[in-house]
């Protein structure tokens, strides 16, 4: 528990910040006026979020504000600022496996197997903090995706299911059946990630 919040710490700052500087690249400043264009953890841990990570391994922060109407163009924007946290979250596993595949002797020779188990947790909770927010229900970044490419009638059913979005997350984080979903979604960032090492664990 204790090594995972490393990687916790980490992994929801680093994703939120992605998305408040992309949002910032395409001409929106709502973020930043917020103060949400930092790495401190503070500023974007949502509480249950938090522990719904450290206990079950999914979990969310605070949403990044934005405001479409600052967009150059609406629907390709959109993507960037919902996809910007999640390729953090696969380029920080990415870099981790990279430096446990041609350092990681060293680091087992001056940390032991906690240094080790610090860079595990780091791959583990960004793949997947990565693969979770790659579903589309509200409001994870998947949701946001979604949402470029339906068409104009079927907009107005997937706001009002909105609204009940965080009740089915946690409906589905409690019942288990998360873990049936997001299933083919990790094995498809593992496979992602695996191109560059070896992943030192199973899931």
């Amino acid at each position: 528990m204790l090594l995972r919040i490393p990687a916790l710490l980490w992994g929801i700052s680093f994703h939120e910040f992605l998305h408040a500087y992309a949002a910032k690249m395409v001409g929106d400043p709502t973020a930043e006026r917020y103060g949400r264009l930092t790495l401190n953890p503070l500023v974007h841990f949502d509480p249950i979020g938090a522990l719904m990570i450290l206990l079950v391994g999914f979990g969310w922060a605070k949403p990044v504000p934005i405001n479409t109407r600052y967009f150059r163009n609406p629907q390709r924007d959109i993507i960037i600022v919902s996809l910007a946290g999640i390729a953090g979250n696969i380029l920080t596993a990415i870099v981790c496996v990279l430096i446990l595949r041609f350092w990681g002797g060293y680091i087992f020779s001056v940390a032991g197997s906690a240094g080790l188990l610090v860079f595990q947790q780091m791959i583990l909770i960004n793949i997947l903090l990565a693969s979770f927010n790659l579903l589309p229900i509200p409001p994870l970044d998947g949701s946001k995706v979604l949402y470029a490419f339906l068409p104009f009638r079927a907009l107005g059913y997937y706001y009002t299911l909105e609204r009940y979005g965080m009740l089915i997350l946690i409906g589905l984080l409690m019942t288990g059946l998360i873990r049936v979903i997001l299933h083919p979604v990790i094995s498809l960032v593992i496979g992602l990630v695996s191109i560059f090492g070896p992943i030192p664990f199973r899931f």
